[in-house]
């Protein structure tokens, strides 16, 4: 009977003998969990209990429970589940052991045993999965990194360009804001900065280390709008996911919820922020289950809400909850001191972005720009530098490169022989072009084109302000 059994654990025992050098230690038992083979290695054995049960050597364990001779083994685990351990950390005295523990099996597939081996080096076998680990871990972190990078304030104060008064009441106001946490209400056309400006009053409150959550209201189909500003229960309407969808209300939970173009919201859905902004909380589509949340508002417009509210197309007790604190936001047309910043700062970007030299704008082109309406505002303005630098060639930025990009400029044009005008209007004009043609030709350098014009540079400074040409004070 002996022999039959320890003919049917051979092939265990050859395999063992195989890969020796690799392993600390091999242990065989049977269905019984009674050991039938180990090897000569000690590891599994604790010398002075083996004293203690009487046994002199490895061969004496023959025949012994496995857990008398190994305490806490999972060997019993294995033969009577017939499941693999292919990973297991055991500590067993001063040993520290990479155990793997498999089930055997007769050609009929029944278990008639149990194998376990330990590592040799364990602790160099388990680095690499260690490192695994720890790369998984830090890959973690960083997506939990960017994604609170993504929720965080993209802008400062110290991003609002422009020294013009209107802009030093602006960002007097941006600091005030900082300091309360009352709704604030941004006005101003279209590309003024609204967004910018909600981002610098975040940066600069003590909720910066909260998120900042933007939502744009014209840009989400007023049917969606409810679950993007409230959340979506599990099984709330066909097509819903099983997991709940946390709405911008919650995610914005502690910090600050921007939101954009409010005069575009729907009445219907202005009733429910208006109750989720007086109770400071939400209740998820689909959902009975109440949330309560901490939420700063910033909200902006480009529409004009009184008028809106006198035809009934805004609620007043809503306009009134939400123009607690109102910053109105300048036109470019009327911050025309800070034209000159403003587009040397962004070709200087897109200089950067193309991977090309920067291009500084001459004075008869800056003359154009500030001659411009810019309906568009500062968002018109980073556009015709765009063009600017892919349109058109040279290392300045002239008047002439404005001519198709700003159609309606006042780039000065000869004058038709029939149209009549007084003499002094055709000499100014006429000086006013020969002094900026000679400051292109020196490359913005005013003493430099004085001289070519055989005026003093006092004289030249004086022309300039009468023409309308802002003087640069490093010139």
């Amino acid at each position: 009977m002996a022999t039959e059994r320890d003919d049917r654990f051979a092939a265990a025992r050859a395999l063992m003998v195989m890969i020796d050098e690799m392993i600390e230690g091999a242990i065989l038992v049977d269905k019984d969990a009674c050991i039938v083979w180990s090897n000569d290695k000690h590891v599994w054995f604790d010398g002075r209990q083996m004293a203690l049960l009487g046994l002199r050597s490895v061969a004496d364990m023959v025949g012994q429970p496995v857990e008398r001779v190994i305490p806490h083994s999972r060997m019993r685990e294995v033969v009577e589940t017939g499941r693999s351990l292919p990973l297991d950390i055991m500590r067993y005295g001063e040993h520290t052991l990479l155990v793997s523990r498999l089930p055997l099996r007769d050609e009929r597939g029944e278990v008639i045993g149990a194998l376990a081996f330990a590592l040799k080096n364990s602790l160099t076998y388990l680095r690499p999965i260690a490192d695994r680990f720890n790369k998984l871990q830090s890959r973690l972190a960083r997506v939990e990194q960017e994604l609170a990078a993504s929720r965080a304030s993209k802008y400062t104060v110290e991003n609002l360009i422009g020294f013009s008064p209107a802009m030093l009441q602006v960002k007097r106001l941006v600091r005030k804001a900082s300091q309360i946490t009352s709704t604030v209400l941004l006005l101003g056309e279209t590309g003024t900065g609204k967004e910018l400006v909600a981002h610098a009053i975040h940066a600069a409150s003590d909720r910066v280390d909260r998120p900042f959550v933007g939502l744009n209201v014209a840009a989400i189909p007023e049917n969606l709008l409810e679950a993007e500003f409230f959340g979506v229960a599990p099984g709330a309407y066909t097509g819903a996911g099983r997991q709940p969808r946390p709405g911008k209300f919650e995610l914005a939970d502690g910090g600050t919820l921007f939101l954009d173009e409010i005069g575009d919201m729907p009445l219907p859905l202005q009733t429910k922020l208006l109750r989720a902004l007086q109770e400071r909380e939400v209740e998820p589509l689909g959902s009975n289950r109440v949330i309560k949340v901490d939420v700063r508002i910033i909200a902006a417009t480009s529409r004009a809400l009184p008028e809106m509210v006198r035809t009934g197309a805004f609620r007043p007790d809503l306009y009134y909850r939400l123009n607690v604190f109102p910053i109105h936001l300048p036109a470019l047309r009327d911050r025309k001191e800070d034209l000159e910043i403003l587009a040397s700062l962004f070709s200087e970007r897109m200089a950067v972005n193309l991977d090309q030299p920067m291009r500084d704008l001459t004075p008869s082109a800056l003359d154009v720009l500030r001659g411009y309406d810019w309906p568009g505002n500062i968002r018109e303005l980073a556009n015709v530098v765009e063009q600017l630098y892919v349109r058109t060639d040279g290392e300045r930025i002239r008047a002439e490169d404005l001519t198709d990009i700003l159609p309606r400029t006042g780039i000065p044009h000869p004058v038709p022989a029939n149209r009549k005008r007084p003499l002094a209007e055709a000499v100014d004009e006429l000086e006013r072009s020969l002094i900026l043609a000679a400051l292109d030709d020196a490359k913005g350098n005013k003493l430099e084109a004085a001289r070519s014009l055989g005026l003093s540079r006092t004289n030249l400074y004086a022309k300039l302000r009468k023409h309308g040409v802002v003087p640069d004070p490093d010139g």
